[in-house]
């Protein structure tokens, strides 16, 4: 009985292993598997024609430069299965589908206001997904799982929300919830951590091991991921950057305390970096003209729009919060030696500006050590990085034992 459960383990962990190989590197043949994952051609072979059974992976003539009839190469079959993913965002839900082989199929996103409260952004939330898996049936077939991006404090085992101070939602038994209306596999996650996972097995650092992400939005979320695995702590809540202290007197923050880098680095900081500084210097500048309506009328669009048209007051705005962010990131750089850093979220999109003095920054002030062979960039997956976040760990679990 022990030897028949063993062997099962061994071929799952095979099987593991051949999925991971092909995601990765595929086309290949079944010689070329045997080659990559050490295992030896029968066993490939067996495994492979269990995975074409179950629709899982698929064959395809490939030509080589060698003369004759083309070799059969082995893919993912993106028609074995749809993946839903979704971020309950502050003030917006963004909804995507992939197929199985993670290519974005349907995307759909919309406004909410938190306001509403937790049953009606719920509901909201339910009708998005309902729609995502009405796609994706017809599309792939069988749904393989739903994934939930969140700005909050997750007990992601549990799929438990914590709290989520900018939705003001708390003890949220999210997985529990989802898996009573849908009835498929559901994993919850933070959307810093999503977002760095995104990052990581989908945009800018793929094939790199030790990564930071941080994006800034209504709040600061991060994620961090050392030697190939997201950094979760003793309790699951590691990697909160923004909720570490700046100034112990500074402005209230969502989570009850005071002066959290959340308060002073985004958006809502880059407005009032603005408003302060037109008080300041006098109405007569870019911005006032983009948004026709006097400082009041103020966003963060205007003013990185602003900034590209040389705007000194929008710029400064941007720049300031890049040498606060900057700071954060040194600290990060000496604690835990990245190969990586990735900006995120409102910090993309004014890239131009933030990105090079957060870099500034962190070269003048982390060690020269951790500063080797570190690269600081900007979000290859932009608005979507927490959503592709948990298609992976959906498509992660699925061949997990």
């Amino acid at each position: 009985m022990r030897d028949t459960a063993d062997q099962k383990l061994v071929r799952k962990l095979n099987n593991n292993i051949i999925l991971d190989v092909l995601r990765k590197e595929a086309p290949l043949s079944r010689a070329n598997l045997s080659a990559v994952t050490g295992l030896n051609r029968s066993t490939v072979s067996s495994i492979i024609d269990e995975l074409i059974d179950g629709n899982w992976v698929r064959e395809t003539s490939f030509q080589t430069d060698k003369i004759g009839r083309p070799g059969l190469q082995l893919e993912i079959n993106p028609k074995g299965g749809y993946v839903v993913g979704i971020e309950i965002g502050v003030d917006f839900l963004l909804c995507l589908v992939t197929d199985f082989s993670a290519e974005v199929i349907w995307r759909k996103r919309l406004q909410t206001n938190p306001e509403d409260g937790q049953v009606a952004i719920q509901q909201q939330a339910f009708d998005l997904a309902a729609e995502a898996i009405e796609f994706g049936k017809k599309e792939c077939g069988r749904c393989l799982g739903i994934g939930i991006a969140i700005p909050a404090l997750v007990d992601a085992q549990n799929g438990i929300v914590k709290l989520a101070p900018n939705l003001k939602w708390e003890n949220v038994p999210l997985r529990l919830i989802w898996n009573q209306q849908f009835h498929y596999p559901v994993y919850v996650e933070n959307d810093g951590n999503a977002a760095a996972l995104g990052e990581y097995y989908f945009g800018a650092a793929r094939g790199i091991q030790d990564i930071i992400y941080i994006a800034a939005g209504y709040g600061l979320g991060s994620g961090i991921i050392v030697d190939g695995k997201l950094l979760r702590g003793n309790k699951g809540y590691a990697s909160e950057v923004g909720h570490m202290t700046y100034d112990p007197k500074g402005a209230l923050c969502s989570c009850g305390k005071r002066g959290c880098y959340e308060t002073i680095i985004g958006p809502r900081a880059v407005i009032e970096n603005v408003k302060n500084l037109i008080t300041e210097k006098g109405p007569d500048h870019t911005i006032i003209k983009i948004t026709e309506g006097g400082k009041n009328a103020i966003n963060y669009d205007a003013v990185v729009n602003a900034a590209q048209e040389n705007d000194p007051i929008a710029i400064d705005a941007l720049k300031e919060v890049g040498c606060k962010l900057g700071l954060v990131v040194s600290h990060l750089v000496n604690i835990f030696c990245p190969k990586m850093v990735i900006l995120g979220g409102a910090l993309n999109y004014a890239k131009d500006f933030i990105q090079p003095t957060v870099a500034k920054v962190v070269k003048e002030n982390a060690l020269k050590l951790c500063q080797e062979d570190l690269e600081i960039t900007n979000s290859y997956l932009g608005q979507e990085s927490s959503v592709m976040g948990v298609i992976g760990l959906v498509l992660e679990n699925l061949w997990q034992i």
